[in-house]
C-alpha cells in the first residue's frame, strides 16, 4: 500500500504548478506550464539516472527523457525569450521531485518512476495538442504541434516500460 501512495506521489510532482488547459490559454500560460513540465522531466530523469538499485531499461529511458526534453525546453526558451515570456523557473517543484525521488529504491523507484512517466506524458500531450489546435500564438502553436510524435513516442515507450516493471498505469 506504501508504494501505492508512493507513486501516487511521484505521478504529483509532474503536475505541480500546471494548469491543465480546457479552452484556449494565453501564451504566457502554455509556456508556464509546458517549461515546468519539462523542467520537473528533466530533473526526474537525471535523479533517476543517478539512483542505485534502477533497472538498466529505466535508466535507458530516463536518459532519453533528459536529452529529448532538455532540446524542447530549449527551443521553447528561445520563442519564449523572443516574445518577453518567461519560463518556469520553480525550484519548489525540482526540490520536491528530488525528495520523493530519493525516498524510493529498488523495483518501487522503478513501479513508481514508469507509472510516473504514462501519467505525466498523458497530461502533458493533452496540454499540446489543446495549444496545438487553440492556441493564440502561432509559433507556439507549431512548437507544440511538432513536439507531440516526440512526447507520444515517449507515452509508448513509458507504457512498455510500466508494463515490464509491474506498473498499473500500462493499463490505462
Amino acid at each position: 500500500m506504501t508504494n501505492y501512495f508512493r507513486m501516487s506521489a511521484i505521478a504529483a510532482v509532474l503536475t505541480l504548478g500546471s494548469q491543465m488547459a480546457v479552452a484556449a490559454q494565453d501564451p504566457d500560460d502554455f509556456v508556464e506550464d509546458a517549461s515546468a513540465k519539462g523542467i520537473a522531466e528533466v530533473q526526474v530523469g537525471k535523479l533517476a539516472q543517478d539512483e542505485k538499485g534502477v533497472a538498466a531499461d529505466v535508466k535507458e529511458f530516463a536518459q532519453q527523457m533528459v536529452k529529448d526534453h532538455t532540446a524542447a525546453n530549449e527551443k521553447l526558451d528561445a520563442i519564449a525569450k523572443k516574445k518577453s515570456i518567461e519560463v518556469s523557473t520553480d525550484p519548489m517543484l525540482m526540490d520536491k521531485a528530488k525528495a520523493m525521488i530519493l525516498e524510493m529504491r529498488g523495483k518501487s523507484f522503478d513501479q513508481a518512476y514508469a507509472n510516473n512517466q504514462v501519467v505525466a506524458h498523458e497530461e502533458a500531450i493533452k496540454l499540446y495538442k489543446e495549444e496545438a489546435e487553440n492556441g493564440k500564438d502561432a509559433e507556439l502553436k507549431a512548437f507544440a504541434k511538432e513536439t507531440i510524435p516526440t512526447l507520444e513516442k515517449h507515452l509508448d515507450h513509458a507504457k512498455k516500460l510500466a508494463a515490464a516493471h509491474g506498473g498499473s498505469a500500462a493499463k490505462q
